[in-house]
C-alpha cells in the first residue's frame, strides 16, 4: 500500500514547476512545509515572461487575473491560468499552467499542477492537486483535525506525518464531486472519482469511484471506505 502513496505513483512531475521540490521526498505531503521557501527560490529561474506584481508574487504574462482577486505572496501563477473574480490566494501557492482558480476560491499553501480546476467556491489548503485534477463546486479540503492532533495517513500501518495541517493529496486526473469534503490526510490515487456530497477519509486506490455513502467501487469490487 505504501508504494501507491509515493510521489511517482501519484503525480507526473513533468506537469509542475515543483518537480525539484517533490522529487526530494518519498511521499508528496512531506513537501508541504517547504512550499513557501521553494516558491521564493524559483524567482531567479522564472524568466522574463513572468511579471512581478509585488515583492513575492509572480504572474505569467498570459495569465488572466481578475481585478477583484487577491494574490498573497509567495505566489506563482503559470501561463494561461485564469484567476477569477473574488479569488483569495492567501499565499504559498504554486499554480501551474492552464489552471482555473474560480470565484470565491481560497488557496493556501498549495501546489496546483498544470490544468487543475478549482472553479467555484472551493477551499484548498495544505494540499497538492495533480495534473488535470478537478474540484467540483463547493468541494473543499479540510486541513486541520477537529481535536487539533497531528494528521495521520490512514493506511496499514498508519503513517504519522508529523503535520498539524495537511489537507489532501489528489493524484493526476482526480475528479471530486460538488460539495464533497476531503478530510485531513486524504490521499486519492490517480483517476479517482468522488460522487457529489461525499465525506472522504483515508486512502482511495487509483481507478476507484467513491459512491454515495462512502462505498468504493473498483474493478467490480465494493467495500466500505475506512
Amino acid at each position: 500500500m505504501r508504494d501507491s502513496l509515493t510521489v511517482p505513483a501519484l503525480l507526473d512531475l513533468s506537469h509542475t514547476l515543483a518537480a525539484p521540490l517533490l522529487e526530494k521526498f518519498t511521499f508528496p505531503w512531506e513537501a508541504l512545509p517547504e512550499i513557501s521557501a521553494f516558491i521564493l527560490s524559483l524567482a531567479s529561474a522564472l524568466g522574463p515572461d513572468y511579471k512581478q506584481l509585488s515583492p513575492s508574487v509572480w504572474v505569467h504574462e498570459t495569465a488572466v487575473v481578475a481585478p477583484t482577486a487577491f494574490l498573497g505572496g509567495p505566489c506563482v501563477v503559470g501561463p494561461g491560468t485564469e484567476v477569477r473574480h473574488g479569488a483569495f490566494v492567501r499565499g504559498s501557492a504554486l499554480v501551474g499552467a492552464d489552471c482555473v482558480v474560480g470565484n470565491s476560491v481560497e488557496l493556501k499553501n498549495v501546489i496546483l499542477f498544470d490544468k487543475v480546476q478549482t472553479p467555484h467556491y472551493n477551499y484548498v489548503g495544505d494540499s497538492i492537486l495533480g495534473y488535470r485534477a478537478h474540484m467540483g463546486a463547493g468541494s473543499i479540503t479540510s486541513n486541520v483535525k477537529s481535536d487539533k492532533t497531528l494528521v495521520t495517513v490512514k493506511t496499514e500501518p498508519p503513517i504519522e506525518t508529523g503535520l498539524k495541517k495537511f489537507g489532501a493529496i489528489l493524484g493526476d486526473g482526480v475528479e471530486v464531486g460538488c460539495n464533497s469534503v476531503l478530510n485531513p490526510g486524504c490521499v486519492l490515487g490517480r483517476r479517482v472519482s468522488v460522487y457529489p456530497v461525499n465525506c472522504v477519509r483515508g486512502v482511495i486506490p487509483a481507478d476507484s469511484i467513491v459512491k454515495t455513502g462512502g462505498v468504493i467501487v473498483r474493478r467490480q469490487k465494493e467495500w466500505e471506505a475506512s
